[in-house]
């Protein structure tokens, strides 16, 4: 570790267990981009890049890997660090070049394609539940009655997970992501531990079942995956089938969520929404450009970690073998450097290079499985309300995978003071 790193130090500008700075990071993560493209946090003991380019060139930088560190005493964490490290996240090449090009093939045949009704469907199921919540109570909570419940059906419906056991998938995801925050408790350790070997053995059980009766799920496919005589050992699928619910469900969560609270308050939507055709009518948006402003306004994920191998130069910034480095995703996708007006939230932004799928030889995997569930659910939600507007949004306690706890929205355009912030 470097004890004596040539650059700023963004503590003193960034904590990143702050409150206000969970609430709304942005003027924080301004205030470090100004200070220093790259800097060092004494705090966290590592890097952290800033700026657009800094967070693309470190991404694509082969000198600064993705490691993951066996967590300790490996009796209590051996599931866990084998989920980690046996998962192409947190692989280099060769590892992870093998895995990827298994796992692409076995997504390669027409699974995201295929779930394309199946998607609008679940959707317009879970709208008919929210509109029936509207209808009597005036509001509903989209985290909770729309955003969380899609992405787990949609998983277990890529996947073949019984619809039975769907309940269990979210508590597990839930406990497993909760130990990439900055702070955790002795319960978070616990409650990983624990939701771990639960996922692992269920996953186990399904594909030896897979084995021997294949359907056409992405899991049969994942069992069945072949490259000449390579194949996924065990626990590659297993880590695998985590990681896709972990990740994707995660993102698609959270890419609704925080789009939906920068979208409805903005003055782009009021304009938008004051002039909106009747429900039902053509949108009259881009909706694959909307997205993406989604994304980038407020990212779902806000920071991924890297190492460097050997000693390299960053933004010209030396860094030593071993060092880590982070890039704030957030801070690259309002960088003023490469987005006008930043802050602002522009529904037809055009070109929008945002980083928050990440970019080189780890880029989500699911990144157009995500990209279909947020089209589909943002289109079906707007037909059915061309006008709403936030109540209440409370935030969930994490910097790493920004999120809310509820999104409480209400048919009609905003007056007053606006949404209340808990």
């Amino acid at each position: 570790m470097s004890t004596t790193p040539a650059a700023a130090d963004l503590a003193s500008v960034l904590d990143l267990s702050a409150p206000a700075v969970l609430d709304d990071p942005y003027p924080a993560l301004a205030a470090a981009r100004e200070l220093a493209p790259v800097g060092w946090h004494s705090g966290l003991g590592c890097y952290l890049i800033t700026s657009h380019a800094g967070c693309n060139a470190v991404l694509r930088d082969r000198s600064l890997g993705r490691i993951f560190r066996d967590r300790e005493p490996e009796t209590e964490w051996d599931t866990f660090n084998w989920l980690h490290a046996d998962s192409i996240l947190d692989s280099e090449p060769p590892k992870h070049t093998r895995l990827r090009r298994l796992i692409a093939g076995a997504f390669g045949r027409g699974h995201v394609a295929r779930l394309g009704p199946r998607i609008a469907a679940l959707t317009e199921t879970l709208l008919d539940d929210c509109a029936a919540r509207i209808d009597a109570d005036g509001e509903v909570d989209l985290i909770e009655h729309l955003a969380e419940p899609l992405p787990v059906l949609v998983i277990a419906e890529l996947l073949g997970f019984p619809e039975q056991d769907v309940h269990l998938l979210r508590p597990w995801s839930q406990a497993i992501v909760r130990m990439y925050e900055m702070t955790r408790t002795r319960e978070d350790d616990l409650a990983a531990q624990q939701a771990c070997g639960e996922f692992a053995a269920y996953v186990q059980d399904l594909a030896t079942h897979r084995v021997a009766h294949p359907g056409e799920d992405l899991l049969s496919d994942l069992v069945a995956a072949r490259d000449g005589s390579d194949r996924l050992s065990h626990r590659e699928l297993v880590a695998t089938a985590v990681l896709l619910l972990n990740a994707g469900h995660e993102a698609t969560v959270n890419g609704f969520g925080n789009g939906m609270g920068s979208w409805l308050p903005s003055a782009a939507y009021h304009r938008y929404a004051g002039s909106r055709p009747p429900a039902g009518a053509d949108l009259g948006l881009d909706i694959g450009l909307l997205v993406e402003e989604m994304l980038r306004h407020d990212s779902p994920s806000q920071l991924f970690e890297r190492t460097a191998t050997q000693d390299c130069v960053v933004e010209g910034v030396h860094v030593r073998a071993g060092d880590r480095v982070a890039v704030l995703l957030g801070a690259a996708n309002r960088d003023p450097l490469v987005f006008e007006a930043p802050d602002e939230f522009r529904p037809d932004r055009d070109p929008n290079p945002q980083l928050s799928f990440g970019a080189g030889i780890h880029f989500c995997v699911g990144a157009p499985l995500a990209r279909l569930e947020l089209s589909t659910s943002l289109t079906a939600v707007m037909r059915r309300w061309p006008q709403l507007h936030v109540v209440r949004a409370t935030r969930r306690p994490t910097f790493v995978l920004r999120g809310y706890e509820q999104l409480i929205v209400a048919s009609g355009l905003a007056t007053g003071s606006g949404p209340t912030s808990d």
